[in-house]
């Protein structure tokens, strides 16, 4: 279903859009705008942090649970509220989550004491499990199979990645230049200018017939993703070898395990087995968490080299990442015309040797401020690489399903995303911590370069899933 009465039932008889009209340009323009608030939100805080907790009077142990909180939340949810975008209407969710989410914003900014930040924290956490994939099946269905949708995934993906890297500058602009309520702030405006325009340009998208919703499948889906996030955040915190991070980790792969059991046997499951056995589905997605972890946790390996090696401060370290933003825009909008040409597998594996060769490159840093170059051209073409293999992936991961199936695909490439951006900084600070011997600056880097070679090996083992398993799969081209 389209987003307009006369689109939608173009796109029925078949008849794709050729070009953009006004109103689907500005429903493109609401839609990324939302998006990139949400992926400006994972990463605005990583500079306030230490500011907030001196401010309202957490401990140092429990500082984390301010980023920890929206975390599991985000990336639990984000499955069930796809579906449930699926069942109950897509816009109906998008715009309520955004109203939750502005409302949970204000409260942030507001809170006096740590109590009241953290249960503010959890409503932006849901808020933006709601709105992140009901605002991508918008997307989605607004924009038929072909070259309108990828362009339009193209700029949702540069516009998320790039949010990533506008996070920690604006967060540092923000802290250093006002307060770090402001941080929270931001969001208001934007989401009240969406939900005054939304309601007269988006229309309602949903199925004509409402199926029930898969209860036992929602509820050992959600508990199991809630689990194996905190078990990946604790596991940063305490070790791989800790209790508190193996419990948790094995009650959620339990849980999943139930999930699957469940949805062989419900007659309206959550997830169809139908759609996961989709090989574009299920190794695109695992495409797109391979490019997720690997690059987040690459920023969060190299805030730490520019603040512990070369003496960076936060802001400076922030800024540093502009570059690595401007990789992300050009590979998000020449992303489209590589898949138009090369059709969307091999651009996953363009752009992860891209990315793999990129973050190889980085293992030749050294201990002061003249490898700055090596950085910022790599970080460059890294973002470029892995923008190629993001938007590839929504592509892949939502291409050949119906209309009634898209809240579930981009439900699952939302929550692919969300566990990839919330698991990749502590697996990449766990092997970093466990590879320095010593302390002082020589000691960090030699950690650090340990993780960067993980982390290119991640990226080229996701690669070579891409050219393995997609083989044979539909491709995605003009």
């Amino acid at each position: 279903m389209s987003v307009t009465d006369a689109e939608a039932a173009g796109t029925a008889a078949g008849t794709a859009p050729a070009a953009l009209t006004p109103r689907l340009r500005l429903v493109l323009v609401l839609l990324l705008a939302a998006q990139f608030m949400l992926a400006v939100d994972f990463s605005i805080l990583n500079v306030a942090l230490p500011v907030i907790g001196e401010g309202l009077g957490f401990s140092l142990g429990h500082l984390q649970w301010i980023a920890t909180s929206f975390a599991l939340c985000a990336a639990g949810f984000t499955l069930l509220f796809g579906r449930v975008a699926d069942l109950f209407g897509r816009r109906r969710l998008f715009l309520g989550g955004l109203v939750v989410l502005g409302v949970a914003s204000l409260v942030c900014g507001l809170a006096q004491n740590p109590e009241v930040l953290i249960a503010a924290r959890v409503l932006q956490g849901l808020a933006t499990a709601a709105v992140t994939p009901a605002g991508l099946s918008l997307l989605t269905t607004s924009f038929p199979e072909g070259p309108l949708r990828e362009k339009a995934l193209g700029l949702n993906g540069a516009l998320m990645s790039a949010g990533f890297t506008t996070g920690a500058v604006l967060g540092g602009l923000l802290t250093d230049l006002l307060s770090w309520r402001w941080a929270f702030f931001v969001n208001v405006p934007v989401a009240l200018a969406v939900l005054i325009v939304a309601p007269t340009v988006i229309k309602e998208s949903r199925p004509a017939e409402r199926p029930r919703l898969d209860v036992p499948g929602a509820v050992s889906v959600t508990l199991g993703l809630l689990a194996l996030v905190l078990g990946f955040t604790r596991a940063g915190e305490k070790g791989w070898g800790s209790a508190d991070a193996l419990v948790p980790l094995a009650a959620g792969v339990v849980l999943l395990l139930v999930f699957l059991a469940v949805e062989r046997k419900v007659s309206a499951p959550l997830v169809p087995i139908g759609v996961l056995g989709k090989r574009s589905v299920a190794w695109g997605n695992v495409a797109g968490l391979i490019a997720f972890l690997t690059e987040t946790s690459l920023v969060f390996l190299l805030t730490l080299y520019l603040q512990e090696v070369l003496g960076f401060s936060p802001l400076a370290a922030g800024l540093s990442f502009g570059v690595l933003g401007i990789g992300t825009v050009v590979g998000g909008s020449t992303a489209p015309k590589v898949i138009g040409r090369i059709g969307s597998r091999r651009t996953l594996i363009v752009g992860g040797l891209l990315q793999t060769l990129s973050t190889a490159a980085l293992l030749g840093l050294g201990d002061d401020r003249s490898w700055m170059w090596l950085l910022l051209v790599a970080t460059f073409a890294g973002g470029v690489g892995n923008m190629l293999v993001i938007v590839g992936f929504m592509v892949t991961a939502t291409s050949g399903l119906a209309d009634h199936e898209q809240g579930l695909a981009t439900g699952l490439a939302t929550m692919t995303q969300q566990i990839g951006i919330t698991m990749g900084t502590p697996i990449m600070s766990a092997v970093a911590t466990a590879a320095m011997t010593g302390t002082g600056a020589a000691a960090v880097l030699g950690g650090l370069k340990a993780a960067i070679a993980v982390n290119a090996a991640v990226v080229l083992l996701g690669t070579l899933t891409s050219a393995l398993f997609l083989r044979g799969a539909r491709p995605s081209t003009r």
